[in-house]
């Protein structure tokens, strides 16, 4: 990879990485559905105005149904269920299931017939979902119903956002990164603002709890899909969801060292596993025996 690309790579695993310790301030704060309606705004509007400072005009000819699939995917649903989970089950455990996207990404492009399952992926996702029986069935805290309900959502949220990585790559593959990460936000506040009514703000937030909102929608959510995006045409898919690797050892790191929540081992050989699996999920471990090249024929 290039410097641009490495330092792209490392950024992303820091933000989103730290992005799960923000995410529970903002929650508290304004409550689950407020911190996912509320950010999605905030990142949407981060960009918009960003692009009327810069001149940059903002082209969305590709139409609003395919802004419409993947707001109410990739971020609304994906959002809603981590943003509601991961004060349940903690950090730690939310940014370790948050990496199978990859699994269950390869799974629905199979099934859309986008590409095909080879014996690689086949055991990587055996190995992924191990990982998983593992993280859920072995936790290092009493297995309490919030406990069950948080890891299902979080799993939930994972599959929403597989859903619209794989629909995003085939509808708007050919579309800017700005247009794309602003609408999409947009359009994630918009579906995720009716539930306000219902799940209100439990307080008046505070300043910091202002400021850590703008922090978590303008550069945790704006920024960081706008490199990421870029990231991906410049390295490929393949290296570039590899960062959610890197993403769960900052969260792992953050959870322990900072807040102190509990890991067991079954756990931590789970969340081995689960990486391993999407490894090979990604094409990032060998697997069978080595390709034979073609003998050359030698002479004119």
């Amino acid at each position: 990879m290039k410097p641009k690309d490495i330092a792209s790579y490392l950024f992303l695993a820091l933000t989103w990485g730290l992005s799960f310790l923000v995410l529970v301030r903002v929650a508290h704060a304004f409550g689950w559905v407020g911190a996912v309606s509320f950010r999605c705004f905030v990142a949407g509007a981060t960009l918009v105005g960003a692009s009327l400072v810069l001149r940059r005009r903002l082209d969305f000819g590709f139409g609003l149904v395919p802004l419409l699939v993947v707001g109410a995917t990739t971020v609304a649903g994906q959002l809603i269920g981590l943003t509601f989970a991961t004060p349940k089950i903690g950090t730690a455990m939310a940014a370790i299931l948050v990496a199978t996207i990859p699994l269950f990404a390869m799974l629905i492009a199979s099934l859309a017939g986008v590409e095909r399952i080879t014996p690689r992926g086949l055991v990587g996702v055996m190995l992924g979902f191990s990982g998983i029986v593992l993280l859920v069935g072995f936790p290092a805290v009493p297995v309490t119903p919030d406990f069950v309900l948080g890891a299902i959502c979080t799993l939930l949220a994972s599959l929403s956002a597989a859903i619209g990585s794989v629909y995003a790559s085939r509808r708007l593959r050919l579309a800017g990164a700005w247009e794309v990460t602003a609408g999409a936000f947009l359009v994630g506040g918009l579906i995720s603002l009716p539930l306000v009514a219902i799940v209100p703000p439990p307080a008046l937030p505070g300043p910091l709890d202002y400021l850590f909102l703008l922090i978590l929608g303008g550069l945790m959510s704006a920024t960081t899909y706008v490199v990421y995006f870029r990231m991906l045409a410049s390295i490929g898919p393949t290296k570039a969801v590899s960062v959610e690797f890197a993403v769960t050892i900052v969260a792992v790191l953050v959870g322990a060292l900072i807040l102190d929540e509990p890991l067991s081992l079954a756990q931590i050989a789970g969340a081995v596993v689960i990486v391993l699996g999407c490894a090979l999920v990604l094409g990032l471990i060998p697997f069978g025996p080595p390709r034979r090249l073609a003998p050359t024929k030698a002479g004119p």
